[in-house]
């Protein structure tokens, strides 16, 4: 069977190219060894489907292992008790084949009749039965458990492990349970009781901290094409590969198997490279991560809808990438809270930064690209004016540049300020963006972004251009930013840079100029 990369449902270690979750296994099952009961609470196809099942085969040889999807229970499941028990019940028997004596039979009486009045209790009875006569512990894995959010039945159901877990040292219990899904059970707000207003309730406050780190790393992305390289010969350069798909992810696991995806399947098709060996090059990545950018998907139609649904996450967004605020990670803010459970951010040295570069890239278009965005001036001068920017497939930063200085003194020559702060990066990007979009892509260096200075790498067909955008603070200033973008470049084995800065004095003066540090070459532009 020919191995694929996939980016929908579980991955099959038979049927695709995977990471090797080895080391995720054993550290997940230390924490059931350790008897904790916990949720893995990450973002949307982030794996944690996939996990879940190599973990049910990883912990079989010593576990009973009962591995359920709620997914599958319907609404009706959550009407009333009788009904969840019966569904829970099901799905217990379609899922375990061996069972103590007796204990089969319970949950067969539980499943076939829902209108007799079963308690909870009688389920964890049977529950509690079966963990005393196991020759093995139990350990119970739950996907999908935001299907079951928000509603008593399933605060019930939470409430009963807890006490189960509790009185462990008295009764016999499930050795581990595990829950898995987008929501923290313990974060969610809900209605305990109709008449009550929406506040927080712990009934998974016994719950162990999950801190496994789920992002593929660089190390293990190479495993993987390392595989794939086996199978087709490409002499491609492994690490280089890996490396440049995890700075654009940042091991987010969609994303990474999006990007093999479309280079394996996509590229060559499209006409875009004759052939697999030309496709698995850093240029190949390129045009794979311009294509995922611009592309519908599930995945950015959830992260954005979200956006829209909670207003304070798309201020803190707007804050991050167009003022240049650092924001400290607060992990008590409901809005950090949000933001880091539905993928949007990661915690850097105690400042939040948006989770990786793609994401960052489709966030900035999404603002740039609205309604009111693309109705101002300088975004219609730059699809006017696109045309004259590129000469032999090579953007020409100078006369782009140029053509920006003149368009924007024009329009916004004569604004404050804190109008430079707010908006000039904003309006440089609207201007650039009809230039390269297609093609080309942007993305900020999240080391640089800060109030007083942006670095902004274009990749347009293959070639890299950094432009360094600040306010400009007096001589000084300018010259400790000439010599750092010079280090910028040397990092990115570039000879020559762009500095755009924006200045307000009422004695400035417009226009471009060329420096020299050392070998570099900075052209600097003042609006």
């Amino acid at each position: 069977m020919t191995k694929r990369f996939n980016t929908t449902g579980a991955c099959s270690p038979v049927k695709h190219y995977m990471v090797d979750l080895t080391s995720r296994l054993e550290a997940i099952k230390a924490m059931v060894e350790n008897g904790d009961y916990f949720t893995i609470s990450r973002a949307r196809q982030y794996g944690k489907t996939t996990t879940l099942r190599a973990l049910a085969s990883f912990l079989r040889d010593d576990y009973e292992v009962v591995s359920l999807d709620f997914q599958r229970l319907d609404s009706e499941a959550y009407s009333n008790t009788p009904s969840f028990v019966a569904a829970f019940s099901a799905a217990i028997l379609r899922t375990c084949k061996n069972f103590p004596h007796g204990i089969q039979e319970r949950l067969l009486s539980f499943s076939e009749e829902p209108e007799k009045n079963v308690s909870m209790q009688r389920l964890f009875q049977v529950l509690e039965d079966w963990c005393a006569a196991s020759d093995r512990p139990v350990v119970m894995l739950i996907d999908e458990v935001d299907t079951a959010t928000n509603n008593q039945i399933f605060m019930d159901f939470l409430a009963q492990l807890r006490a189960a877990y509790l009185d462990r040292d008295i009764t016999p219990a499930f050795q581990s349970v595990i829950l898995a899904g987008v929501y923290d059970v313990r974060n969610i707000k809900r209605k305990i009781r109709p008449d009550e207003e929406q506040k927080v309730s712990s009934p998974w406050n016994i719950a162990a901290k999950f801190t496994i780190d789920m992002n593929f790393s660089a190390d293990e992305i190479s495993g993987m094409i390392d595989r794939y390289e086996a199978d087709y010969s490409t002499g491609m350069s492994v690490k280089q590969i890996a490396d440049l798909i995890y700075d654009y992810t940042s091991g987010y696991p969609v994303l990474v198997s999006g990007l093999c995806k479309m280079m394996d399947e996509d590229l060559v098709s499209m006409g875009l490279f004759p052939d697999r060996k030309a496709v698995w090059t850093l240029e190949g990545v390129k045009a794979a991560v311009n294509i995922l950018i611009s592309e519908q998907n599930d995945l950015f139609d959830s992260l954005f809808d979200k956006l829209e649904q909670y207003p304070e996450m798309k201020e803190k967004i707007y804050m991050i990438l167009f003022r240049g605020q650092p924001i400290p990670y607060n992990p008590d803010d409901p809005a950090t809270k949000l933001l880091q459970m539905f993928g949007f951010v990661r915690n850097d040295n105690g400042f939040m930064q948006i989770a990786n570069r793609i994401f960052e890239t489709r966030i900035y278009n999404c603002f740039l690209m609205t309604t009111e965005s693309t109705n101002t001036e300088i975004f219609r001068l730059g699809v006017q004016e696109k045309n004259q920017f590129v000469k032999n497939g090579l953007l020409d930063m100078d006369k782009l540049l140029r053509k920006f200085i003149e368009y924007f003194d024009d329009i916004y020559g004569d604004q404050s300020l804190k109008f430079a702060e707010d908006d000039g990066r904003r309006y440089f990007m609207l201007f650039l963006k009809p230039v390269i979009n297609g093609t080309g892509n942007y993305y900020v260096e999240a080391r640089t972004r800060n109030l007083k200075q942006t670095d902004l790498i274009i990749d347009y067909l293959g070639n890299q251009y950094i432009v360094e955008l600040k306010l400009w603070r007096g001589n000084a200033y300018n010259e400790r930013g000439e010599k750092q973008l010079a280090e910028y470049l040397d990092y990115y084995h570039l000879k020559k840079g762009y500095m755009l800065s924006f200045c307000f004095n009422k004695n400035k003066k417009i226009g471009l100029k060329e420096v020299k540090i050392g070998d570099r070459l900075i052209v600097e532009a003042v609006v």
